[in-house]
């Protein structure tokens, strides 16, 4: 098998069906260096939902694979996913970073659990600070090898030897052997036991660096395929009928009419009932065929009632919005009776946040077949591995007889994390014997998926006249315990989230319950800065000894020229800032507000933000943009409306995302510490637009808004 043919057995149109493992794939390679790093794997916590399980059967550690073909191509494997973010791009940067070869000469296998490690799942901003280290571990190890294999050819020393631009040169003679001579007919492997000497951020010539995204050509020339783009020979269209509203069950069904429609499969099971067809069209005309009554029990939850109802309805069994009843994150520090009882200003508010959607610009979308057995699904996924394993549970198969491909998606934002798309094809694949294509519909996607977790916030606090606060409690209902932790000096503190009874079906979303838990709080300093008489910055400031969040303040404070105007009732100045997952933002906003409508402009926005060293200064710039843009609409109009256990908005058309209209100018300051650990920024960056708009429209028309979205209908009401 030649190194090119790797590129073939991954891609959609070249897969082979025949059952292929890692070991097999190893075997097909035939020469070449293989180098494993080892690692433990991490856990992780996700808003709306208890920790993801490993599943007994799964190892326990994550493998990072390297292999070096004849013509020094280098492949590297890795369960991460690509999703829009273009990790693929930085994760290859620091790959060729630490092998010193050229950039075009590395390919990536992502997210196929045939072929790559286990992995627990790209989420949490995890993979620049974990799977980027051990990737850079396994391709400084590859390096040492090759410059100890060119050594023993040549009998000298490998530390006379220099290894750049994919070979080993020996500068004594000006002799050369490249990487892909050395790995040929060699049949290597070695673990790599501890971790290796690597480049210092402040030596990085290839990370660092603003290189063009991977593949850029292929999606610019709509080469590139998502999901919804995969075929396979003799595929089938699947659709699948829905319940008539949340938690309700089947009644009666007919079929007859859909089964008499030529080349369609009916699948009914239990309160699953979906069609194959050969066609879209005719898929679509066998569901409409399809009589089915539902009940629908009466569901008193709505938004109109929603935040009393989260914060009367306990969650006993340790699931709801973030995993444990009660959770406190850090513990109560000092007395926080005491420290209200010293406090000369005090205040007490309550903050809620709607529920909104992920909003993908691909919808869930799977194909399913299965061929002697395997099972094989290629779908749009930040948990290969974790579909894999609820495929093989639900069709009662052994992990090596189900098969996880996911092509490169149209985002996900945490919305992705679970198989029921893959399910649903697999089902119907089954019953039609052949491959079958599931794509939700914008009103599934909307309706069906799960969403972020609406929440209730509650902040008593407590501060002296000169500004400094001193007593600090919070309680989170439901939205989850991410960032709740304050980032300010308050020496009495007390901290706790508590689950409820969600009445939608909740989950994972970037960057969890930091979002809703730094509005709140953000807005809650803001009110108490107002109440001390002090500027906002000042007062933050004044409260602030963390030397990174420092940095960022003054930064985009510099940058936005915080208080050189001052807010009129026509336009408001506001900021916010915070830090979550190693990330450390500030948020400099300037709103318009129409006299004649109080309709909400955003017309400046200044975001500074620092997650250690920058690998890709583009890439990073052009992620968080994209996140701003996205914070936009959770701040001022996303939300999911529902009612009688209904959703009322299941369109664009009735569900308002950021338009072209909506952009402000963004402007965006980034403070690379060479210093420091990358970090990942794709979460980080949503927190801080949505209270700085809030209080840059307290500043202007003296309204407070303490609720998300602030302005749905687009104006200020009071």
């Amino acid at each position: 098998m030649s190194d090119s043919s790797i590129h073939e057995l991954t891609s959609p149109g070249g897969l082979h069906t025949f059952p292929l493992d890692r070991r097999d794939f190893l075997k097909m390679f035939g020469g070449g260096v293989i180098i494993c790093a080892c690692a433990p794997a991490a856990l992780a916590q996700e808003s709306g939902g208890a920790r993801f399980g490993r599943g007994p059967s799964l190892p326990q550690d994550l493998a990072s694979w390297l292999h070096i073909g004849a013509d020094g191509r280098v492949t590297v494997f890795t369960g991460k996913a690509e999703l829009g973010q273009n990790i693929r791009t930085s994760l290859t940067q620091q790959v060729a970073e630490e092998l010193r070869t050229p950039v075009e000469t590395i390919s990536l296998v992502m997210g196929d659990t045939d072929l790559v490690p286990y992995d627990m799942g790209t989420f949490g901003s995890q993979t620049t600070p974990m799977m980027a280290p051990r990737l850079r571990n396994m391709a400084a190890s590859a390096r040492d090898l090759l410059t100890g294999m060119a050594a023993s050819r040549w009998n000298v020393a490998p530390a006379t030897l220099v290894a750049e631009g994919g070979k080993i040169t020996n500068p004594a003679t000006r002799a050369t052997l490249t990487y892909g001579e050395l790995a040929r007919g060699e049949k290597l492997v070695r673990t790599v036991a501890a971790d290796p000497p690597l480049v210092p951020p402040s030596q990085w010539k290839i990370a660092g660096s603003a290189v063009p995204k991977v593949d850029g050509r292929e999606f610019v020339t709509g080469k590139h395929q998502f999901p919804s783009d995969i075929a396979r020979p003799g595929m089938q269209c699947g659709k699948v009928l829905r319940p008539g509203g949340f938690n309700a069950t089947l009644a009666s069904l007919d079929t007859s009419a859909a089964e008499k429609i030529p080349g369609v499969t009916v699948v009914h099971d239990g309160d699953f009932i979906g069609v194959a067809a050969p066609d879209s069209a005719t898929a679509e005309r066998a569901l409409a065929a399809l009589k089915a009554e539902w009940r629908v029990a009466p569901q008193q939850p709505s938004n109109q009632n929603l935040f009393e109802y989260l914060k009367n309805n306990p969650e006993t069994g340790g699931g709801g919005g973030g995993g444990f009843p009660g959770f406190q994150p850090g513990g109560p520090t000092g007395s926080v009776p005491q420290g209200m009882a010293a406090a000369e200003i005090k205040l007490e508010q309550t903050y809620t946040v709607q529920y909104i959607a992920h909003a993908p610009l691909e919808p869930r979308a799977a194909v399913a077949e299965w061929s002697d057995g395997k099972l094989t699904v290629w779908t749009g996924t930040q948990r290969p591995f974790g579909v894999r394993d609820e495929l093989a549970s639900t069709f009662h198969l052994s992990a090596d007889k189900v098969r996880v491909i996911q092509p490169d998606c149209g985002s996900g934002y945490g919305g992705k994390h679970t198989a029921e798309t893959a399910i649903e094809a697999a089902r119907l694949a089954k019953a039609a014997g052949k491959p079958v294509k599931v794509v939700w519909t914008r009103e599934e996607e909307f309706t069906w998926a799960y969403c972020r977790p609406a929440g209730v916030i509650e902040i008593r606090s407590g501060a002296r006249r000169d500004g400094t606060v001193v007593a600090w409690e919070c309680h989170n209902y439901n939205s989850g315990p991410s960032a709740i932790d304050p980032p300010y000096n308050i020496p009495n503190q007390s901290r706790a989230f508590h689950a409820t009874r969600s009445p939608l079906r909740q989950g994972s979303y970037r960057a969890l319950a930091a979002t809703a838990n730094t509005f709140a709080r953000e807005t809650h300093m803001d009110e108490l800065a107002h109440l001390a008489n002090l500027d906002p910055l000042e007062f933050r400031l004044k409260n602030v000894s963390e030397p990174r969040l420092r940095a960022v303040l003054e930064a985009a404070a510099e940058k936005f020229g915080w208080g050189r105007q001052k807010s009129t009732a026509e336009r408001g100045f506001g900021l916010a800032c915070g830090t979550e997952k190693n990330g450390y933002l500030a948020a400099c906003v300037e709103v318009e507000i129409a006299p004649s409508t109080r309709a909400v402009r955003v017309r400046r926005l200044v975001q500074a933000w620092e997650s250690g060293a920058v690998v890709n200064p583009d890439g990073l710039r052009n992620q968080v943009g994209g996140v701003i843009v996205q914070a936009l609409g959770g701040a001022l109009f996303e939300q999911l409306r529902f009612a009688d256990g209904r959703m009322l908005n299941p369109h664009f058309s009735q569900y308002r995302v950021p338009r072209f209209a909506d952009i402000p100018q963004i402007e965006l300051v980034i403070l690379d510490r060479k210093d420091l650990p990358s970090a990942g920024a794709g979460e980080i960056a949503i927190c801080g637009p949505a209270p700085a708009i809030g209080n840059a429209i307290f500043a202007a028309t003296g309204v407070r808004l303490r609720s998300m979205p602030l302005a749905p209908e687009g104006v200020v009401r009071v």
